[in-house]
C-alpha cells in the first residue's frame, strides 16, 4: 500500500470505512482499550472531534486486546465507549497492532513512522490532509498535547 486511503476497515456496526473517505481531512488514528488505564483518552480525543470536526479533522479509533486490556467483544467495547466517554467517532472491529497477523493500515504506519512496534495502547498517528504522517505520539501523551500541532495541520495554509 502506498497511501493511507488505500486501506479499507470495518466499522464495530459492521459498515465498511474506507479511509479514503477522509482524503484532504486530518486524521488521528489511535489504538485504543477499554480497561486500560490510558481509556481517559477517549474523552480527551471526542472532545477534539468535537472541536475541530467542521473543520476537517476525523479519529478513528482501533480497539485492541492484544496488550490484555480490552473487553470481550466489539458490542461491549462499543457500549463502553459510549457511555463511559461519549465516544462519536468511528471504532473499528478489534485489531492486532503488531506481529504476523497485525491489521495492515498499523503495518503502514509503523514504517511510515520509523518507528517499529506498538509498545502500548493510546498510540497515536496524526495525518495531515495530503494523507502524509506528521507525528506518532507515545500512549502517555495526551491527546489535548497534541492540539497545536493538529490546529496547524487544519489550517496551515501549506
Amino acid at each position: 500500500m502506498s497511501s493511507i486511503y488505500d486501506f479499507t476497515e470495518t466499522e464495530m456496526s459492521g459498515q465498511t470505512l474506507p479511509l479514503s473517505q477522509y482524503k484532504g481531512k486530518v486524521m488521528i488514528i489511535v489504538n485504543t482499550a477499554s480497561k486500560c488505564g490510558l481509556a481517559g483518552q477517549l474523552a480527551e480525543l471526542e472532545t477534539l472531534y468535537k472541536k475541530y470536526h467542521q473543520d476537517g479533522l476525523e479519529v478513528v479509533g482501533f480497539p485492541s486486546n492484544q496488550f490484555k486490556q480490552e473487553l470481550a467483544d466489539d458490542d461491549q467495547i462499543s457500549e463502553y465507549c459510549q457511555m463511559h466517554y461519549g465516544v462519536t467517532f468511528p471504532m473499528t472491529n478489534q485489531v492486532r497492532v503488531n506481529g504476523n497477523d497485525e491489521t495492515p493500515v498499523f503495518t503502514y504506519l509503523k514504517d511510515e513512522s520509523g518507528h517499529g512496534r506498538i509498545k502500548f495502547n493510546y498510540t497515536k498517528f496524526l495525518i495531515g490532509r495530503d494523507g502524509k504522517l506528521i507525528h506518532r505520539y507515545a500512549p502517555i501523551t495526551k491527546p489535548s498535547k497534541m492540539e497545536p500541532e493538529i490546529v496547524e495541520a487544519l489550517y496551515s495554509k501549506n
